[in-house]
């Protein structure tokens, strides 16, 4: 007998491949909606990594520029109507609203400073939304992958005990092959959502302190406008 059950367990295929072509199809279908899940979610990372690099890199460069000594109005025209940079669109939202807060015999509209803060406010509220854009998806693929991924093992191995009831044999050969590929469900649920998770809180943290700098830096500009409403 066990000569026997060992010849049919070496007949079955055991890769990935083959016990995704004999799942059943709401287990592959699991499968492949955790795979597309996957690719989405590595996606979004990768896009993100590529992101606040280039928000980091351009924060430095402007920070560089601004601090070089080099007039406001220098600076601001230098960039242009059409900033590229987060920091760059930061402080033109600011010197946009003090340009307009002068009036034409030079002196300036009451309640420019309240103005000018909400103008940086705003560009930073625009900043941050398209700084986390995205990154809700990896929170919502890290909590739910591993859920849709047991769905995929639990009606694979009801399926498996069904297979044994109408068999009536609980052979290794027969009941391992159900198992095996109900349980791929859930290592690929896991698959898909680990990276997700990690990379949720490293990217909420990465924003947090991108954003943090903004605004660090909204209250130097503020600051520094301030100064010369008062003179």
């Amino acid at each position: 007998m066990e000569a026997e059950t060992l010849a049919l367990a070496q007949g079955i295929d055991f890769s990935m491949w083959g016990l995704f072509a004999r799942a059943t199809l709401t287990v592959k279908l699991v499968m492949l909606l955790l795979i597309g899940a996957s690719f989405w979610s590595w996606s979004i990372i990768v896009q993100k990594a590529l992101q606040y690099r280039r928000a980091r890199a351009q924060a430095v460069q402007f920070d560089q520029a601004f601090w070089s000594g080099e007039p406001l109005d220098g600076l601001y025209e230098s960039i242009g109507s059409e900033p590229h940079g987060s920091a760059e669109k930061i402080f033109a939202a600011g010197m946009t609203e003090w340009r307009r807060s002068h009036r034409d015999d030079g002196g300036l509209i009451p309640g420019a400073t309240a103005r000018i803060d909400r103008s940086m406010d705003v560009a930073i509220s625009k900043e941050a939304e398209r700084l986390q854009k995205g990154v809700p998806v990896l929170a919502t693929i890290g909590s739910t992958a591993p859920f849709v991924g047991l769905f995929g093992t639990v009606f694979g191995i009801m399926n498996a005990f069904i297979e044994i009831a109408a068999q009536q044999n609980t052979n290794l050969a027969v009941v391992a092959p159900g198992i095996a590929e109900a349980l791929l469900a859930t290592g690929m649920g896991l698959f898909a959502a680990i990276p997700a998770v990690i990379f949720y809180n490293k990217y909420s943290a990465d924003s947090d302190r991108i954003l943090g700098n903004y605004e660090a830096f909204a209250d130097e500009f503020a600051t520094i406008l301030s100064r010369q409403l008062d003179s």
